[in-house]
């Protein structure tokens, strides 16, 4: 997730569903909710190897999630990107 301080405050203010308020975020294996669909997929190298990142939306509030997969960061996981 961005480092920016006013992108931070602008996520911040977004109104989420009660669907999207109920994920745990940065914790790998955390569920989403039924009401995600699905995007687009990418790699990215680490120091230790590839790792996965998937996007999501929410068909209800529209928030933009992207979940992280990566087996050795237990706080990997989801993160809300925008809208």
């Amino acid at each position: 997730m961005t480092q920016d301080p006013n992108r931070q405050n602008e996520l911040k203010k977004m109104e989420l569903c009660d669907s999207c308020a109920g994920i745990q975020r940065n914790w790998r294996k955390a569920p989403g909710h039924p009401e995600l669909v699905q995007g687009d997929n990418r790699h990215e190298t680490r120091r230790h190897g590839l790792i996965s990142i998937t996007s999501y939306r929410c068909d209800r509030c529209g928030t933009r999630w992207e979940y992280e997969n990566d087996k050795t960061n237990l706080k990997a996981g989801w993160s809300v990107v925008g809208r």
